[in-house]
């Protein structure tokens, strides 16, 4: 076999064993021999990735959550995201005005209905006073109308024991209602000086130890009405020397 013969055979043999690489069409996705399939668009838009924005600034959100601006959730309310604004000083001026104007009418609401109350019970107690008199007159009007019928005796034809009878009932008559008006008449011969209800007006001498300071003489007996001095007992009073 010649030599031509046979580098012929080698030049089919290395055609046939090493086929000639192909160019790979543009955009194929090939890089150095290894192919990348492409990112579906669902999941770069759910972790964030994606094209910048038109004016070049990065995304707020996930700044904040990687430590840089804080995101707007963290941001302070405004009086229009909190609810109702703020009342302003004009409002809070007219709420206490109004306040105050309200006090004050209750104020004299009060003051008003404490003076008619002060004016009724001074009614009432001028009231209640003048009907305790009327009722003690009508005790004591009987008691004048006898004295009066003592008082027209004829003295030539009544005698002395019928006057003196006359003014006698008078006087008993008198006492008699003046007790049903709760008066205490006040005798106190014998007993020991009182100076509440005792006026000492006189001394006399005390002839033992147990006589001093005793009512000798009562001179003008005294008077209590329900509890209440009348008219003092005057006395006179025993007092060893």
């Amino acid at each position: 076999m010649s030599r031509t013969t046979s580098g012929n055979h080698q030049d089919a043999a290395s055609g046939a064993g090493s086929p000639e690489p192909r160019e790979a069409p543009e955009g194929d996705g090939l890089a150095d021999g290894v192919q990348s399939s492409p990112e579906p668009a669902d999941a770069r838009e759910a972790t964030g990735e994606g094209a910048p924005a038109e004016d070049g600034s990065r995304d707020e959100s996930r700044e904040g959550a990687n430590g840089g601006t804080p995101s707007d959730e963290f941001a302070p309310e405004s009086p229009e995201t909190a609810g109702e604004a703020p009342e302003g000083p004009g409002e809070a001026s007219e709420d206490v005005e109004c306040e105050v104007a309200t006090l004050n009418d209750r104020h004299l609401r009060l003051a008003a209905e404490f003076e008619n109350y002060r004016k009724r019970v001074r009614a009432e107690k001028r009231e209640t006073w003048a009907r305790a008199q009327a009722d003690l007159v009508g005790r004591l009007v009987e008691s004048v109308d006898d004295l009066q019928r003592v008082a027209l005796l004829d003295p030539d034809t009544a005698s002395v024991q019928d006057i003196v009878e006359g003014v006698d009932l008078v006087e008993r008559k008198l006492l008699r209602a003046l007790a049903d008006a709760g008066l205490e008449v006040l005798d106190p011969a014998g007993e020991d000086f009182d100076p509440t209800v005792m006026e000492a007006v006189m001394v006399a001498p005390a002839s033992t130890e147990d006589e001093d300071d005793t009512v000798d003489l009562v001179l003008q007996r005294g008077y209590l009405l329900q509890g209440h001095l009348v008219r003092p007992a005057r006395v006179s009073v025993r007092k060893r020397g």
